[in-house]
């Protein structure tokens, strides 16, 4: 089980680790007792959980034998702690997220699966089976385990892929040709496909239709203009495809009702008071489960399963620790609101003239709630709050730094990459391993030859640089040379781009922008990850330029070092994810007239511009009318006459002057008056 190197033990030690265990088994069986899985990713989910739950019986093995624990063991179960966590967040991503979006980006979750199992395979690879006492059955499974989890290849849903490009073909369809001018044919395929991932009910296409709208909102400002389009369409597609088929369904459902005696008719409709005859016809959706009665204050609880308020806290409060309806032990007693329903339910009363009359807890139902509440936070992970776990960590720390002051290259790289591993996880780690001595030898360890070492060594001073008090440490010793030449020519991408993370986090202080933005090579490295970089390397670059820029001398360094024609480009990236990020760095450098000159030099800035004004986050919408602005004052006729020759630029102004932030809104109220004044010169020219 023990990697390529060898494992690095404490010969006069062993470390108790019953906090951590703890947390270990508590989180994998909030994995495990996932039941209701969603309607994508169902074979990736159920073989993760399938791992989880082995690892739940190594975790629990290794609680029973109360003995303690190897350094290595402690890091291998940090990490798999982490590995666990990050799978819970996948799966309740596919959960509550949207189901359509998640089928159209199946290679995309699919391999954050893939990635996930490396990592785990990764995080095996440092534990050192021989030295714990577990039962043959357990280790072999453990092995197992490892051996799959470092061969594992990713897996790809053929009928999810197929469902998606289906899905595409027909968003396609709908661009080529108005759908409505096809018949039902195209409906009854979008009714298919929809059906496929849970939604049969138009509750259920409103609730996606949300769903659409906050994804379409978290990838205005990362997912770049073809994303925020694509989730656009999407919305379209589904709403327009509720209203046509359900609108087809109640009026087949009319004329069948047509064709039944008068007598029915009569004891169906002719009820005697209209208020029971309401009721009767209350939509089953908008009953509470409990009570069956129409639901004043519906809210979600920990099971996803929604409820009326006082039905299910008196369920609660009556000491139940279950889901009414799937029986699922409620692992929160939190009670969310279900604001796309309580919207529904609200519509639907008016139209049918029923007061909405909202449900309240009395106090001490409120009261009883809490505690309860209070009584599930204790559960939650307490890694490093223990004194036991605190002394175990600066044992480790000590003897790291040891190994990596005196050891072999194979025990240095081993020693920086739990190092490493060790600073990821709370900032009393961070702050004991500083105290311990490891920043000097790894600055030292940066210059290294060996690819690994280096590369550990540059993310451990990352992971350790977000605890404030060690950034002086790290300024101190001299790291920000070493650092700047890993930007420019580390020996792997993630060492280059983990020295980028650490300049942005370093940057934060403001006397160190100063510092950092007068070294000749860091902005330019910054600004060459631009074009290099991965995703979160490119990222990585433009928050640390932002960063360096907000002083007016780095501004006209990063217009010399070619960033705006690399940050426009990034605009148009929608698989770059950092649109608000380069909007912000664009608009500071409007601050220097060289950075003005280069961004009135671009033919593509102003209509992406006007389309972000449209499609853009909150933030994206004001960095992109700062940009506007800036660009058509002073001398920026040129530009103010290709706005006004563009027929969306008036009404995207407008639709922001009414319904923007503030600052949008006097942003655009300015750029209107500059257009207007540019109109009436163009008609009246003097002389």
């Amino acid at each position: 089980m023990d990697g390529s190197l060898p494992p690095l033990m404490v010969s006069s030690g062993f470390f108790p680790a019953g906090g951590l265990l703890e947390s270990l088994i508590h989180i994998s069986n909030e994995v495990t007792s996932i039941e209701k899985f969603p309607s994508v990713q169902v074979k990736n989910i159920s073989t993760m959980i399938s791992r989880i739950r082995l690892l739940s019986s190594l975790f629990e093995e290794i609680q029973e034998t109360s003995g303690t624990l190897p350094p290595s063991s402690v890091l291998c179960l940090t990490e798999l702690f982490s590995v666990i966590r990050r799978v819970k967040f996948l799966i309740e991503s596919c959960k509550e997220g949207s189901s359509l979006w998640n089928l159209v980006q199946t290679e995309f979750v699919s391999n954050q699966f893939y990635v996930v199992v490396k990592e785990m395979g990764r995080a095996l690879d440092i534990l050192p089976l021989s030295l714990l006492n577990l039962t043959m059955d357990t280790r072999e499974q453990v092995e197992l385990l490892h051996k799959q989890a470092k061969r594992v290849e990713l897996f790809l849903d053929r009928r999810e892929i197929q469902r998606g490009d289906e899905l595409l073909q027909l968003m396609s369809n709908r661009a080529d040709k108005n759908i409505k001018n096809k018949g039902s044919s195209d409906y009854g395929k979008v009714k298919e496909i929809l059906g496929t991932i849970g939604l049969r009910s138009p509750l259920d296409y409103e609730e996606e239709i949300s769903k659409l709208e906050a994804e379409a909102e978290k990838q205005a400002g990362t997912g770049g203009l073809i994303v925020v389009s694509n989730i656009k369409n999407l919305i379209s597609l589904v709403s327009l495809s509720k209203t046509v088929i359900f609108s087809e369904e109640k009026n087949q459902k009319i004329k069948e009702d047509q064709k039944l005696p008068t007598a029915h008719l009569t004891s169906r409709y002719d009820q005697p008071s209209s208020s029971q005859s309401l009721i009767l016809n209350i939509p089953d959706e908008y009953r509470c489960p409990i009570s069956l009665d129409l639901m004043r204050d519906p809210v979600i609880v920990a099971s996803g399963h929604t409820y009326d308020r006082s039905s299910i806290a008196q369920w609660i409060n009556s000491g139940h620790h279950t889901c009414p309806k799937s029986g699922q032990r409620l692992i929160h007693m939190a009670l969310i609101p279900n604001y796309v329903l309580k919207s529904l339910i609200h519509q639907w009363c008016q139209e049918n003239n029923i007061p909405m009359v909202e449900s309240a807890l009395s106090s001490s139902d409120l009261g009883r709630s809490s505690s309860k509440r209070k009584l599930c936070a204790n559960a939650v992970d307490h890694i490093s709050a223990s004194k036991a776990a605190a002394d175990a960590v600066k044992m480790t720390a000590e003897f790291l730094v040891g190994k990596l002051a005196t050891g072999s290259p194979d025990i240095q790289r081993q020693a920086a990459y739990e190092i490493r591993l060790l600073a990821k996880t709370g900032m009393d780690n961070r702050r004991i391993i500083a105290e311990a001595g490891a920043i000097p030898f790894l600055v030292t360890l940066m210059n290294s030859h060996d690819p690994r070492i280096q590369e550990n060594a540059v993310t451990a001073l990352l992971n350790l640089s977000i605890y404030d008090n060690n950034k002086t440490l790290i300024m101190s010793a001299g790291a920000i040379d070493n650092i700047i030449d890993v930007l420019q020519s580390g020996k792997t991408m993630e060492a280059r781009e983990n020295a980028a993370a650490a300049i942005f986090s370093l940057s934060i202080v403001d006397d160190y922008k100063i510092f950092i933005g007068a070294r000749p090579r860091a902005i330019p490295g910054l600004v060459r990850l631009l074009g290099e970089g991965t995703t979160a390397g490119k990222r990585d670059a433009a928050i640390a330029l932002f960063n360096l820029a907000v002083y007016n001398v780095n501004k006209v360094s990063v217009v010399l070092a070619g960033a705006v024609p690399l940050l426009i480009d990034l605009l148009l990236d929608d698989k770059a994810g950092i649109t608000d990020d380069a909007l912000g760095v664009l608009a500071l450098l409007l601050g220097c007239s060289e950075g003005l000159e280069e961004l009135r030099k671009s033919r593509i800035l102003v209509p992406l511009l006007i389309d972000l004004l449209r499609f853009g986050s909150s933030k994206g919408k004001e960095n992109s009318i700062t940009l506007l602005v800036g660009l058509c004052k002073d001398g920026g006729e040129d530009v103010a006459r290709k706005l006004l020759m563009n027929p969306r630029s008036i009404p995207s102004l407008q639709s922001l002057a009414a319904d923007g932030s503030l600052k949008a809104r006097r942003k655009a109220d300015a750029l209107l008056r500059i257009l207007n004044r540019c109109c009436s010169q163009s008609r009246n020219p003097v002389g």
